[in-house]
């Protein structure tokens, strides 16, 4: 008996679990919108009197059909709009219910504005889906194309274009805010494997990543949630007045400072002069303009690769500079006092390519 009434809670607690979980969204409609109406039965009324036409959602998240009242469309799914349609139809006597055939297609997703917060690289309003119309230009007798699939406008999409996630980012626990609702959606699916389930978006949506207080650098990798490279500034040089050393070079994300040195060619060479080489590394937070500075021996880099204190992972924009080891700077002073009494090699460097 006891083992029965055990099981019956069980049950009860799992049916309450499920009752109680967070609702899934559906892909709504935004302003902006098109969608087409098609009317069946209305090829010999004249073009000008038809139902059947391209209709927008407007500004104001309504869509306006001849003869009726405004419909109210953002938010919502095509389907429901479709049934108010038919319900207005009816209800202001131009169909009779046995001859009126209705159907609304998607036509054409808009682009759309949402908020991103929280531990991205660039938060702030950020516009997605933005991509040129495929009809909005044809006349709705030509315009008969139907459906659309906007992967631009769900959830990891938008976190990327608002720069993808830091490193501190919490995945497990994003929040999406749509007027009074709020979900907490797990992405951590997009680094692991496991299934994700990524929400469609509409207009004045608004996303916050949260920040957890260490990182993890297991994110920090190309995905659905992150840039596949990012920009790094390079310097390397023997004399500083020679610009022509400094680039800006585009590395995988995820790559190490050790990797950022080798592409600046600070590392090989005659042991000698070389193996004193110092790198410097500048990282600037472009939301507090907070900016740090790190200094490593490239000789380090080489040996303890993996130490993420030694050898830490690179940020969009961050900079390196080489500097010369104590070999390489005494030669330098060498060559200015040999300028100094030879001024005819500095002719030459300058008329001499």
């Amino acid at each position: 008996m006891s083992i029965l009434k055990f099981w019956i809670a069980g049950l009860i607690t799992t049916v309450a679990a499920i009752g109680v979980s967070v609702p899934s969204w559906a892909l709504p409609l935004s302003p902006g919108d098109r969608l087409r109406l098609f009317v069946a039965g209305e090829e010999e009324i004249p073009e000008a009197e038809r139902f059947s036409a391209t209709y927008e959602v407007n500004l104001d998240g309504y869509i306006k059909f001849p003869y009726l009242d405004p419909i109210a469309a953002a938010g919502r799914e095509v389907s429901e709009i479709e049934q108010d349609l038919v319900k207005a139809l009816l209800e202001g006597g131009f169909f009779q219910p046995d001859f009126l055939k209705v159907s609304i297609q998607l036509f054409e997703w808009a682009p759309i504005q949402v908020t991103v917060g929280g531990a991205v690289f660039e938060p702030g309003r950020v516009l997605i889906n933005d991509t040129d119309s495929k009809g909005r230009d044809l006349p709705a007798s030509i315009a008969t194309v139907s459906g659309d699939y906007p992967p631009e406008r769900y959830l990891t999409f938008a976190i990327l274009t608002a720069g993808g996630i830091k490193p501190n980012a919490n995945i497990e626990q994003v929040r999406l805010v749509r007027g009074e609702q709020e979900q907490v959606i797990d992405l951590s699916g997009v680094f692991s494997g496991s299934p994700v389930e990524d929400i469609p978006l509409i207009a004045g949506d608004q996303i916050i990543v949260p920040t957890r207080e260490l990182p993890q650098y297991y994110l920090a990798r190309p995905s659905q949630l992150t840039p596949s490279t990012i920009p790094v500034f390079l310097s390397n040089l023997t004399n500083p007045n020679n610009g022509r050393e400094l680039r800006i070079q585009e590395v995988e994300y995820g790559s190490r400072l050790s990797q950022a040195v080798i592409a600046a060619s600070c590392v090989g060479g005659t042991e000698t002069t070389n193996a004193d080489r110092r790198a410097l590394l500048l990282q600037t937070d472009r939301t507090t303009g907070e900016t740090l500075a790190i200094e490593r021996s490239v000789e380090d880099l080489v040996k303890k690769p993996n130490d993420e204190q030694v050898n830490p992972v690179l940020m969009p924009r961050d900079s390196v500079a080489c500097y010369d080891s104590t070999v390489t700077n005494v030669k330098s002073i060498f060559d200015f006092i040999g300028d100094i009494f030879n001024p005819i090699r500095i002719i030459k460097d300058i008329f001499i390519p």
